[in-house]
């Protein structure tokens, strides 16, 4: 149900999730549906916790268990978030990236919800950035933040662009854009060409 409820928000938005629309979707009745969650603002909180949830295993969890720390974690956190994107695992692309235009200007306990799992991603791809620093890997870099926002925005421009030109084009120029960052700071060049949302041959 909940699953369904995410995919849903990544088109219709969060704002469009509604407990009778989620009934008939799911086959379960709405009486049923509301006492399941309460209200409407509930179950938007329930969906971002689903999606975050999501996130978590398609994107950090492959990355930590298959890489040690420093910049091959880097780069594999970048390729696994382009490979969520590419393969559609919603069928809007990066559910935090739709939400995040739809509650920017939306005060409120949802719009903080999505804040909150937003900064996890970043603040954890900017703890992995300093392990890279530290071990000397990104020799040239002096402000972690700064480079997470970078990739952040390669990474979002990507799954809009590819969102509305249907293409898969902006991930093959963003896998460019971060390489290029990467190795411009002093990154291995041969570390740095992991970064793919292709899936591995």
């Amino acid at each position: 149900m909940l699953s369904h409820a995410v995919d849903t928000a990544t088109v219709d938005g969060l704002d469009g999730l509604t407990i009778g629309r989620l009934a008939d979707a799911s086959g379960h009745s709405k009486s049923g549906i509301a006492t399941l969650f309460g209200s409407k603002e509930q179950l938007q909180l329930a969906v971002v916790a689903a999606a975050r949830e999501v996130f978590v295993d398609r994107v950090v969890a492959p990355a930590r268990a298959r890489t040690p720390r420093g910049l091959v974690r880097v780069c594999a956190l970048l390729a696994d978030w382009l490979a969520y994107s590419r393969d559609r695992v919603f069928r809007g692309g990066c559910f935090f990236a739709a939400t995040s235009v739809e509650f920017d200007a939306k005060p409120g306990v949802v719009r903080d919800a999505i804040v909150t799992a937003s900064s996890e991603w970043e603040d954890y791809l900017t703890a992995s950035i300093e392990h890279a620093m530290a071990a000397g890997e990104l020799p040239l870099l002096d402000d972690a933040r700064q480079l997470t926002f970078e990739m952040v925005s390669f990474l979002e421009a990507a799954n809009t662009r590819s969102l509305l030109h249907v293409s898969d084009e902006p991930y093959r120029r963003a896998e460019v854009a971060l390489r290029a960052r990467l190795t411009s700071l002093g990154g291995d060049p041969e570390l740095v060409s992991s970064i793919s949302a292709e899936p591995a041959a």
